[in-house]
């Protein structure tokens, strides 16, 4: 540690889940596990839907997207996290636990502002189903996820930075088993006002926004569907919108429930960040697989391919 006028804390120590010594083998499987089949899930999705020029259009673009999303997002705290259950190696510098926060957020952040992207694209779909080619072109398209990742920066910048410049001076064990900016900033030695200020004011404006822009874009979405005569346009209009609101509701519920109600304790803040950290990434491509008819297809023709490829190279 740096010593100036006042001892500074140049690392912090992650408590895990639990202190039990017993659970930790059990979390590492769990948890391990959980990562494979999220890695496997969707780079199958990434890579079905690029070899598949069917799947070459806005919405399929914009599910790779939200694939690469969940990849990037687990892997932000699990990795870590595994080396924390193993062998017990908790220590965390500074800059690193700063770096997994900011990359946290800007992660998270991406995928809300995605989730959106994504209300809006179906939104257009089923509203205005012969300007949606127009509407969505591929310029388009493009602009609206570089959008989603330039708001996901500039959260995880107003989420980050007020953090990094307060002191830290002991105590510096972080009951979490990732660098959560609430759990750090309760670590500091002075005034935490205007980092929780700055955390308010950020996460209430785009959750203001996001709900405005979904919730709106759903009403739309609903009334037209009604409207729609025959039972079979229904079903697939509304097949095409059930597993986004899943998933939407997957990502935001357990975030709005952890970030809205009062304190209860740390262990019940840690189990729902697993929900939204863990658990989501690794259901989201599951939902659009299962759901997707498209997809499912795509996928069994991409394994078609590889099972000739391989007989094929064997002989």
């Amino acid at each position: 540690m740096a010593v100036s006028n006042e001892t500074r804390v140049t690392e912090f120590i992650l408590k895990g889940l639990y202190s039990n010594p017993d659970l930790q083998i059990i979390f590492f499987m769990l948890f391990f596990v959980m990562y494979l089949i999220t890695i496997v899930g969707n780079l199958l999705i990434l890579s079905t839907i690029y070899v598949d020029a069917q799947l070459h259009t806005p919405m399929y673009f914009f599910l790779s997207n939200l694939s690469f999303i969940d990849l990037s997002f687990s892997t932000v705290t699990v990795p870590r996290s595994l080396v924390l259950f193993l062998w017990q190696s908790n220590i965390i510098s500074f800059n690193d636990c700063m770096v997994q926060m900011f990359f946290f957020h800007f992660i998270g952040g991406a995928e809300c502002f995605h989730l959106v992207l994504m209300a809006y694209d179906r939104y257009v779909a089923i509203c205005h189903p012969l300007r949606y080619t127009t509407i969505m072109n591929r310029r388009v398209c493009l602009l609206l996820v570089v959008s989603t990742w330039v708001g996901g920066f500039l959260h995880a910048f107003a989420q980050t930075f007020p953090i990094i410049y307060l002191p830290f001076c002991g105590p510096n064990e972080i009951n979490h088993f990732f660098c959560d900016d609430h759990t750090v900033s309760l670590l500091a030695c002075s005034s935490t006002y205007f980092s929780e200020t700055a955390d308010i004011v950020n996460s209430g404006t785009i959750a203001v926004i996001c709900f405005v822009v979904l919730f709106t874009s759903y009403v739309y979405i609903i009334s037209t569907i009604l409207k729609i005569r025959s039972d079979e346009g229904r079903r697939k209009a509304f097949s095409t919108c059930a597993a986004h609101l899943m998933v939407v509701v997957l990502f935001f519920g357990p975030c709005v429930f952890l970030y809205m109600r009062p304190p209860v304790t740390f262990e019940a803040d840690k189990l729902i960040s697993v929900f939204y950290t863990i658990v989501t990434p690794l259901l989201n491509p599951c939902i659009y697989t299962l759901r997707n008819e498209k997809v499912r297809k795509s996928m069994k023709k991409l394994g078609g391919r590889k099972a000739s490829f391989l007989r094929t190279h064997s002989k």
